[in-house]
């Protein structure tokens, strides 16, 4: 099983410091996420001294507008943008003519959460499918990882939702053919924005 995921998207999300950021990359994650919601601890308020020429660098916005969007999309030559918040189909579309990938969240509680992704079958590169929160993802709690066997859609998808150090084993028993990765936050750091690379690296190896 484990060489099955040799080829899974490891995303690193919610990076603020430079000389982290410098740090995580080593460990060669496929993407890095910026999070530009200002009501989240992990606000990327400034560029930092160092961005990631490896991993795809991936922006996260919440009910934002385009305008800015495409702003922080030059600001920061991001590859991806992720939608956390309510965004239509539309607005996905109108915002992957500028050329970046879309990858869009969705809040998962129960089978009827995942009717959802249908609308964005055609607009997005990848879903990402996080716990279900009024405040917008970042809750750092599990979800009900089975609930996603009634996913019949050909978007892949990332997995999120409060994925921590000790849950590699448990992620090798969860199989889907859309499942293309992981999304991995607050549960790996030493405090909010900066990533404890220790944590980071033995969880890759063990996943892996």
């Amino acid at each position: 099983m484990k060489n099955n995921r040799q080829s899974s998207i490891i995303k690193v999300c919610g990076m603020t410091n430079g000389e982290n950021i410098r740090q995580v990359e080593q460990l060669h994650p496929a993407m890095m996420g910026f999070i530009f919601y200002e009501k989240s601890p992990r606000y990327c308020c400034a560029i930092p001294s160092y961005l990631p020429t490896e991993a795809k660098r991936v922006g996260v916005f919440v009910n934002e507008e385009a305008s800015r969007i495409v702003d922080k999309i030059f600001d920061f030559q991001l590859d991806y943008i992720q939608l956390h918040g309510q965004e239509s189909p539309q607005f996905c579309q109108e915002l992957k003519a500028t050329g970046v990938g879309i990858i869009k969240a969705l809040g998962v509680s129960c089978e009827a959460d995942l009717s959802l992704a249908q609308a964005y079958e055609d607009v997005c590169d990848y879903l990402l499918f996080d716990t279900k929160t009024p405040s917008q993802g970042g809750s750092g709690k599990h979800f009900n990882w089975n609930l996603l066997h009634a996913y019949k859609g050909k978007t892949p998808f990332l997995l999120s939702g409060g994925i921590g150090p000790d849950d590699a084993a448990r992620l090798q028993q969860f199989q889907h053919p859309q499942l293309a990765g992981y999304d991995l936050n607050s549960r790996f750091e030493s405090q909010p924005g900066i990533k404890d690379v220790n944590l980071l690296r033995t969880f890759k190896n063990e996943l892996l």
